[in-house]
C-alpha cells in the first residue's frame, strides 16, 4: 500500500473503502466494469513505480500466464467501456465533499490546469506547447481541472483535455484518438467554464473562482463566471485596462492600465506590506496596493465595480501579481489578499495526483482512455481527502500548513 493509504488502512478505513468502491459501482453498472474499477483504483492507490494499465495489471495477477487477460481486461474498462466519466467523478466528490463540508465551508472553486509530457505525437491532443510543469515549450498534453476548497483541504472534482487546433479539427486524428463528434476546440478558458457550469448544475457548493491570466485576463471568462451566480478573483495580465471609481462609484478619469495604475500608486508610497501566511514553514508576505474599478472595454451595461489587487514583491522592478475581484460583501485586506493566494494550492494537487497517484502515467493514446484514468485518479484522491478530514480534525493544523503538506500526511 502507497504512502498515501498507510495512515488510514486500519479495519475501519478498509470497510469505507469498499462501501465506497460499491457506491461507484452502483454507477458502473455490469459486474465486469466494478471488478476492473476495484483493479485499476487499487493499482492507483498502491505502491508501484508506474501506474499506467500493464504495470498495474502484472502486479494485480501474480500468475504470469494470465497476466496477458488481465492486461486485456483492464486495457477494455479504460478504452473501451462505455462508461460516464462525470456520473462517477460526481459520485466521488459528493462522497469527499460531505465529509469536508461537515467540518468546514466551501471556500474557493480553484481552475488550472497542468502538463503530461510525452514521448512521440500520437498520443490524443499531444503537440509542442507551453506547460507549467515544465516551465517550457515542450512535447505535452494540457489537462485543466476544476479543484473544490475548503480552509484546509482540496479536491479535484474534474478535468478536461486540452485538444489544440491541430487536434479537433483533423479528421483522420480524430477518427484513430476516438474523439466524440459532439467535442469539438474549445480554449482553455471556455473548457474551464464548461466545467464550472456542470459543478453549478450539480450543486456543488459555491465558492468564489480563482484562476491565473491564462483565464482570468479574457472578460469573456469573468463574465460566464458572474453569469453561472459566481464571484471571481483572478489575475489578470498587466496590459489590461481600467477605470478608477470616485467616492460616489462612477469611473473617474481615462482609463489605464493595471501596470500603469500600479506604477502611480509606488510613486506616491501607496503600498502597504501584508503577510497572508503564517506557517510553520515560513512566512510569506509582500506589498500590495487596493483599489475599487471597473474593467475598460466592458459595455456600461455589463460593467460591475471590482476590486483591483496588485502585489509587488520586496526588490523587484515592478509589480508581480494583478487580481480582478468581484467580491462586494464586506471584505478586509487581508482577507482578500489570502483569498487569491489560494490558487497556488493547485500546485501541491497536481504534485500528490502524479506523484502518488500517477495521474500522468497513463499511456494510451486514446480521448476515451485518457478521461478514464483520470476519473479513477479523481475517484482515488477524494476517498484519500475523506479519510484524512476524518483522522485530522481542523484544531490540528492551520490551512497554511494542510496545504503545504504532501498527499499521504
Amino acid at each position: 500500500m502507497s504512502q498515501a493509504m498507510d495512515t488510514f488502512m486500519d479495519a475501519g478505513g478498509v470497510q469505507r473503502l469498499e462501501a465506497y468502491f460499491r457506491r461507484i459501482g452502483d454507477i458502473l453498472g455490469e459486474e465486469s466494469r466494478r471488478s476492473s474499477f476495484a483493479i485499476y483504483a487499487m493499482g492507483l492507490l498502491g505502491d508501484g513505480e508506474r501506474k499506467s494499465i500493464e504495470p498495474i495489471a502484472a502486479r494485480a495477477c501474480p500468475d504470469p500466464s494470465k497476466m496477458d487477460a488481465m492486461h486485456q481486461r483492464l486495457l477494455h474498462f479504460a478504452v473501451d467501456s462505455c462508461w460516464s466519466d462525470r456520473e462517477v467523478r460526481q459520485e466521488a466528490a459528493r462522497y469527499a465533499l460531505s465529509a469536508m463540508t461537515q467540518r468546514e465551508p466551501v471556500e474557493v472553486w480553484i481552475v488550472d490546469d497542468t502538463g503530461f509530457l510525452k514521448q512521440g505525437k500520437h498520443s490524443v491532443g499531444v503537440q509542442r506547447q507551453y506547460t507549467g510543469s515544465a516551465g517550457k515549450i515542450t512535447n505535452c498534453q494540457i489537462g485543466v481541472s476544476l479543484s473544490i476548497a475548503t480552509r484546509t483541504e482540496h479536491l479535484p472534482i474534474d478535468f478536461e483535455l486540452y485538444l489544440p487546433e491541430s487536434w479537433a479539427n483533423d479528421s483522420a486524428r480524430r477518427q484513430e484518438a476516438r474523439i466524440p463528434e459532439d467535442v469539438t476546440f474549445k480554449t482553455k478558458p471556455q473548457l474551464a467554464v464548461q466545467m464550472i457550469g456542470r459543478a453549478v448544475a450539480d450543486g456543488v457548493p459555491k465558492g468564489v473562482v480563482l484562476a491565473d491570466t491564462a483565464y482570468g485576463t479574457s472578460s469573456e471568462f469573468r463574465a460566464q463566471v458572474r453569469s453561472l451566480g459566481l464571484d471571481y478573483a483572478v489575475g489578470v495580465e498587466p496590459q489590461t485596462t481600467i477605470s478608477i471609481l470616485d467616492n460616489e462609484g462612477r469611473p473617474h478619469g481615462e482609463a489605464v492600465s493595471v501596470k500603469d495604475m500600479a506604477l502611480s500608486i509606488q510613486e506616491r508610497g501607496g503600498f502597504r506590506r501584508c503577510t497572508w501566511r503564517s506557517g510553520t514553514r515560513e512566512e510569506l508576505s509582500a506589498r500590495f496596493a487596493l483599489r475599487r474599478v471597473v474593467a475598460a472595454g466592458v459595455p456600461k451595461g455589463q460593467q460591475e465595480p471590482l476590486w483591483l489587487l496588485i502585489e509587488w514583491r520586496e526588490g523587484e522592478p515592478e509589480s508581480a501579481n494583478y487580481f480582478l475581484i468581484s467580491v462586494l460583501e464586506r471584505i478586509t485586506k487581508k482577507q482578500l489578499i489570502r483569498l487569491v493566494m489560494q490558487r497556488w494550492r493547485t500546485e501541491r494537487v497536481y504534485e500528490d495526483l502524479k506523484g502518488e497517484l500517477g495521474l500522468d502515467h497513463y499511456e494510451g493514446r486514446r480521448f476515451p482512455g485518457w478521461h478514464h484514468h483520470v476519473s479513477v485518479a479523481l475517484c482515488c484522491y477524494a476517498f484519500i481527502i475523506a479519510e484524512r478530514v476524518r483522522h485530522f480534525p481542523p484544531s490540528a493544523r492551520g490551512a497554511d500548513e494542510a496545504y503545504a503538506q504532501p498527499l499521504q500526511a
